[in-house]
């Protein structure tokens, strides 16, 4: 069935700064502190930081030098990501328990489709109880943001957090959205925003002003995009979240062998190039599965859970531990397989786990030749096997 615009009712909710709050959680004398989560070492990154450190400019993916220089009082915490990924699990869970449909749209924020339940309970009722449900039961502060569309719920959302709530009834978009700075719609980056603030272009309500065919003379495409935006019109719709979609590649071998340097050079190569699908979608896995098949066709596969990463050097350990506890050294291989599941929605670059910005840089141009060019251009020296013909 589909709903109109003044029909719907969708609430973004948003853990408030996340791995800050899981830390806190942890110790609970970091409470009130100036706290950078990320590289610990002088060329890492700020991951996170909280609102007490955002006070001094700092932000995340700023160079950790950099932050320690604006706020030298600052309390520097590694990220453990496998305690950020246990968290967003069990506040999943609370949700998806609470209600019909959901989308994980990051490891720390979701929209919520209460449409239809207006006439039931209250949207704003439920979505206030669920904010002290997830609160209560994992001990993380949450802010929402409820509206007839994701567009204006996330938005709301930004403009209450930290553990802030707010309702923007249909017809009312355009109002909020109106004073705003044309930096604060989702999806307008840098350049674009600074592009808008060049032609004097500083609020959402200048913005909404312009004739569509004029962005889109200016734009492109794009410029339709941010017109509808402008003007609060978004019927994305929310997308049900399913834990169990999964990415994989399997090769069976031109010849059964026990060649072990042939076999990881073929887990390099497959895990590089799901590892780059997986980035090209945004996307983060938190689990891995090696799978074998001998010459006797039996298949075994062995699996591992892991903290949400994307990151190629993350995965590959995984695998080739996997791979170790999986090979019985003794029997011929006939195919050898590599599988991601557990995806959700994220960027594995600068959030998700702590790299030196020259790693960083690394990632996203081998990423930017691999798009360019194909995934095939780039490859580890791992991947090429030196003991004979190479198996494709």
């Amino acid at each position: 069935m589909m709903f109109l615009s003044n029909d719907r009712h969708i609430a973004h909710m948003d853990l408030d700064a996340f791995f800050v709050s899981v830390e806190q959680l942890r110790n609970p004398k970091l409470a009130g502190k100036p706290l950078l989560i990320g590289g610990s070492c002088d060329r890492g990154v700020v991951a996170a930081c909280s609102y007490e450190a955002r006070k001094f400019g700092i932000h995340s993916a700023m160079p950790m030098r950099t932050a320690l220089r604006l706020c030298k009082e600052a309390i520097v915490i590694k990220s453990d990501f496998e305690a950020y990924s246990k968290y967003s699990h069990l506040v999943t869970d609370i949700i998806g328990d609470a209600v019909p449909v959901f989308e994980k749209a990051s490891i720390d924020e979701f929209y919520i489709d209460l449409t239809g339940m207006d006439k039931f309970f209250g949207c704003r009722k439920f979505t206030e109880e669920l904010k002290g449900k997830v609160l209560k039961e994992s001990g993380l502060p949450v802010s929402y943001g409820l509206a007839s569309n994701k567009l204006i719920s996330k938005v709301a959302t930004n403009e209450v957090k930290p553990n802030g709530q707010v309702e923007i009834p249909f017809g009312s978009e355009k109002k909020f959205l109106a004073p705003l700075s044309v930096m604060k719609i989702p999806g307008v980056g840098k350049e674009t925003g600074y592009k808008l603030l060049k032609m004097g272009v500083e609020t959402v309500k200048v913005l909404s002003e312009i004739p569509m065919q004029l962005l889109q003379n200016m734009m492109g495409k794009p410029g339709i995009d941010l017109w509808r935006k402008a003007n609060g019109i978004d019927e994305t719709p929310v997308i049900p979240y399913h834990e169990q979609k999964s990415i994989s590649t399997e090769n069976t071998l031109q010849q059964d062998t026990i060649d072990v340097e042939l076999l990881q050079s073929q887990l390099v190569r497959m895990t590089e190039k799901i590892a780059f699908e997986l980035r090209s979608q945004n996307k983060l896995t938190g689990c891995v599965t090696v799978k074998l098949r001998y010459s006797n066709f039996e298949t075994y596969t062995k699996q591992s859970s892991i903290p949400y990463t994307g990151a190629d050097h993350v995965l590959l350990k995984v695998v080739k531990e996997l791979f170790a506890k999986l090979y019985d050294k003794r029997l011929l291989v006939r195919l050898i397989g590599v599988r991601f599941t557990n995806l959700v929605p994220g960027n594995y670059q600068v959030k998700l786990y702590e790299d030196t910005q020259e790693m960083i840089s690394l990632f996203k141009a081998i990423d930017s030749v691999k798009k360019q060019f194909g995934e095939g251009i780039l490859v580890r020296g791992g991947a090429m096997y030196g003991g004979g013909k190479k198996q494709s």
